[in-house]
């Protein structure tokens, strides 16, 4: 794909880690109180049909706002992203400092098992995802894995007929799967000794991407108009 030949190495390393960072939110997520997936919305959109289906009010409310928060992330990731093309100027550390707020946010709440915190969760994850699939022109799907595992099963399939596959496609649904299983495994493993406070550490890891890339842009913005100066 033309998309993933035009990628700079930071947004590769960008995905995977946004990958892992998924991964450790929707652990969280399903070891905590309510046991819900927070980072993609076919299990809530289920919950929220068969809860209508029984006549259930509060939990149809409840799955209803939770995938009207992930959308509302992603509506925020096109306010604040805005361009599909991928390119260095774009506000992404903006759109990952503000996840990283909403995840901190989210923590006092759901440990006082408050299903505040998994709304704004939600809509910081739903950001993330605008966010990485507008930077990667819809190649990298950071928050969950449906689509990747679909794609190396055609790929393995197409090699197994003998037709050309494109590898750097399979890398990138091996890089995602990967970072996406190993931040469950690091998800885990937090809950079992913070909680919900386990959210703290995607948060923090969101804002220091955010930061980092600012001041990545920052200085390789302000290099570029030196040498246009030189």
């Amino acid at each position: 794909m033309a998309v993933l030949r035009q990628l700079p190495r930071w947004a590769w390393i960008g995905g995977g880690v946004l990958a892992f960072i998924a991964g450790i939110v929707n652990a969280a997520g399903y070891l905590g109180f309510r046991h819900q997936a927070i980072t993609n919305l076919t299990g809530s959109t289920t919950l929220l049909g068969a809860s209508l289906g029984l006549a259930d009010g509060p939990e149809a409310v409840h799955w209803g706002l939770s995938v009207a928060a992930f959308v509302f992330g992603a509506v925020l990731s096109g306010l604040i992203v805005q361009q599909q093309t991928l390119k260095l100027g774009r506000r992404y550390g903006v759109a990952l400092v503000l996840e990283s707020i909403l995840l901190f946010a989210a923590v006092p709440l759901l440990h006082a098992n408050d299903a505040g915190g998994i709304y704004l969760a939600s809509i910081g994850i739903g950001l993330q995802n605008g966010m990485a699939s507008t930077y990667s022109g819809m190649v990298f799907r950071t928050t969950h894995v449906s689509g990747m595992f679909t794609d190396l099963g055609i790929y393995i399939g197409q090699r197994l007929r003998g037709l050309p596959v494109d590898a750097l496609r399979v890398g990138v649904c091996l890089l995602v799967v990967t970072c996406f299983t190993l931040g469950g495994t690091a998800g885990a493993l937090l809950f079992v000794h913070m909680g919900e406070r386990a959210l703290l550490v995607p948060a923090a890891l969101t804002g220091l991407c955010g930061l980092g890339y600012g001041i990545y842009r920052q200085y390789t913005l302000s290099r570029g108009d030196r040498k246009a100066a030189g």
